[in-house]
C-alpha cells in the first residue's frame, strides 16, 4: 500500500494544536460509536458460530492449538494478556507520533490512512456484531485467558478493559479486529520509513505477534484478522479521495469566510506590485536644505557630498537656470 503513505504534491506541515484535538474526536466518535452499536447478544453469537463453522470448512484451526497453548503456560499467557491489553494503546500513537515529528511530509496521508480504516471498522461492527470465541459456551473448547490470568493484570472479564469496566466497552466489537488492522497500519510504516534495520524488522513482527495473540487469547477468529487486513488496505485506497475531498472543502471555507478574503486580497495585492518600483526612498518627499536622505549615494561623477537631489546639485541647478550664466551652462 505505497501510496498511502507517499507524501502529498502540496501542502504544509501539520501544526500540533490542530492535530492533537482533531484525533482525540475521531477517536471519541469511534468509541462512542462502538459503544452505541452493540447489537443483540444472539445475534452476535450467531455470528461468531458462523465465522468458526466457516474456518472449519476451509480447514483453518489456528484458535484452538493457540488458545491451549496460551492456557496451559502461563509464561506465554501472561505476557500475551498484556500485549493484548496495552500494545494497541501505546505503540499507535507512538508511531503517529514518530510520523508527525521525523516523517512529516508523510504524515498527513498516513493520518488520514488511519482514520479511514478505523472509521470503517466501526462500521463492520455495526453491520456484523460478533461473539468473540472466549464468550462462546465452553463446548466450544476456548478458554478466556484474559479472566484466567486477570490476577496478574488490570484487567478483569472484559477483555481489555480495566477490572469493573467491562460495560463501557463492546466486546461483541471483534469482526474486523483493528487491533491486527492497526498494527498491520504501524509495521508498514515503519518498514516503509524505517532507516534502522530493527525498525524495520519491528514492523514485520509486531503485526504477525499480534495477529497470534489476538487468537491465542480467543478474542478473535483467524477471519477476524483478516478482515482487518482488508479494512485496511480499503482504508489505504481511500486516502486520494479524502484529502481531495478536504482540500476542496479548506477551499471553499477560505472562499467565504471574511478574514480569509481579506487575508486573499492582500495577498493578490502584494502580488500585483511592479517588481520595477524605483529603489528611490524619498518617493517624491522633498528634504530641507542641508538635509540628506541616510543611505541616499552619490554617483562616481559627482563630488563627495553632492547627492542626487542633494544641496550641492539644487544649487547647480539654480546656476543653471540664470540668466547671468553662460550659454553653454544653459
Amino acid at each position: 500500500m505505497p501510496h498511502a503513505t507517499a507524501p502529498p504534491a502540496t501542502g504544509h506541515r501539520p501544526r500540533w494544536w490542530t492535530e492533537l484535538p482533531l484525533i482525540a474526536v475521531v477517536y471519541a466518535l469511534y468509541s462512542v460509536g462502538r459503544l452505541l452499536v452493540r447489537g443483540d447478544v444472539s445475534t452476535a453469537v450467531d455470528h461468531g458460530l458462523s465465522i468458526l463453522r466457516l474456518e472449519q470448512a476451509l480447514y483453518l484451526n489456528a484458535e484452538h492449538p493457540l488458545n491451549r497453548l496460551f492456557t496451559s503456560t502461563p509464561s506465554i499467557g501472561i505476557p500475551a494478556d498484556f500485549a493484548y491489553a496495552s500494545l494497541h494503546y501505546v505503540v499507535t500513537p507512538a508511531v503517529l507520533v514518530w510520523m508527525f515529528r521525523r516523517r512529516s511530509a508523510a504524515y498527513r496521508a498516513a493520518r488520514v490512512w488511519l482514520m479511514n480504516s478505523t472509521l470503517l471498522g466501526l462500521v463492520g461492527f455495526t453491520l456484523m456484531p460478533t461473539c468473540p470465541p472466549r464468550l462462546l459456551d465452553a463446548s466450544h473448547g476456548f478458554v478466556d485467558t484474559m479472566a484466567q490470568y486477570s490476577a496478574y493484570g488490570w484487567w478483569g472479564e472484559g477483555a481489555s478493559a480495566p477490572r469493573g469496566l467491562s460495560g463501557m466497552t463492546n466486546q461483541y466489537a471483534a469482526m474486523p479486529s483493528l487491533h491486527v488492522g492497526w498494527s498491520l497500519w504501524c509495521g508498514i510504516l515503519l518498514w516503509r520509513h524505517g532507516r534502522h534495520p530493527l525498525i524495520r524488522a519491528a514492523g514485520i513482527a509486531y503485526p504477525l505477534i499480534t495477529t497470534i495473540v489476538v487468537m491465542g487469547t480467543a478474542n478473535h477468529y483467524f477471519l477476524d484478522a483478516v478482515a482487518g487486513a482488508a479494512v485496511m488496505a480499503l482504508g489505504a485506497l481511500l486516502v486520494k479521495p479524502v484529502v481531495r475531498f478536504a482540500d476542496g472543502v479548506k477551499a471553499r471555507l477560505a472562499g467565504v469566510l471574511p478574514g480569509a478574503r481579506k487575508r486573499g486580497r492582500a495577498s493578490t495585492t502584494a502580488a500585483t506590485i511592479p517588481a520595477t518600483v524605483s529603489p528611490d526612498v524619498s518617493a517624491g518627499c522633498k528634504t530641507s536644505t542641508g538635509e540628506r536622505i541616510p543611505g541616499q549615494r552619490t554617483t562616481s561623477a559627482d563630488p563627495p557630498g553632492t547627492a542626487v537631489g542633494g544641496p550641492a546639485a539644487r544649487d547647480a541647478a539654480d546656476a543653471e537656470a540664470s540668466d547671468d550664466a553662460p550659454a553653454a551652462a544653459r
